[in-house]
């Protein structure tokens, strides 16, 4: 049976979600957003939308509506590159996505790297089939500097007791933030203003 939507969505279509682990919780945390985890939408099959993404072990292809659900309290919002994308624009995408499939998650989230983490995953999707930016690559100090409330125990201990400030990133919350995406779709959230998610 098909599934139903609040909109109709279009390949190109970046799906945010808030998963509940205590890791994408410190990824809020750290990035002060509500979403900690991003996919982009395919295609799809028949019944559903078809989403691609990087998640722990390896990046795979899901259905939308699993993809939803693995989300706390099933909240998600959809967006758009704004003026939307050509057939030819949707297809140099989708070419993009065989080559990035079942490849190792990177819990580090190190952007210069060969593994994938879920915001690095879409934006070097968008970067390689239209050289067109949706997010902002930084480093940990940059990120840290506009929270200076943050609370470091969690990530010292995660990166067994040296945070490594220079390392590059992209978050899903710059994908969020990101002024060539409108939102389509936002289910269970606040979308006025960034949603701050609790430190540690």
């Amino acid at each position: 049976m098909e599934k139903n939507y609040t909109a109709n969505y279009e390949t190109g279509d970046i799906v945010f979600t808030c998963i509940g682990a205590a890791l994408f919780g410190q990824i809020s945390a750290a990035s002060q957003n509500w979403c900690n985890h991003v996919g982009i939408i395919i295609g799809h099959n028949g019944e559903d939308y078809l989403v691609a993404e990087s998640r722990i072990p390896l990046s795979t292809v899901t259905t939308l509506s699993l993809f939803i659900q693995r989300s706390a309290e099933q909240r998600y919002a959809v967006r758009r590159l704004r003026d939307g994308l050509t057939v030819k624009q949707k297809l140099a995408i989708m070419e993009q996505v065989p080559a990035r499939l079942n490849k190792f998650y990177h819990t580090g989230f190190k952007y210069e790297s060969s593994r994938q983490f879920c915001s690095k995953f879409v934006f070097d999707i968008y970067k390689d089939a239209l050289d067109i930016s949706v997010g902002d690559i930084e480093t940990f100090q940059n990120l840290f500097q506009r929270n200076p409330q943050a609370k470091l125990t969690f990530w010292k201990f995660w990166f067994m007791g040296a945070i490594p400030w220079d390392r590059k990133t992209v978050t899903p919350a710059s994908l969020w933030l990101h002024p060539n995406l409108e939102l389509i779709t936002a289910q269970g959230i606040e979308t006025s203003q960034p949603e701050a998610a609790e430190t540690l």
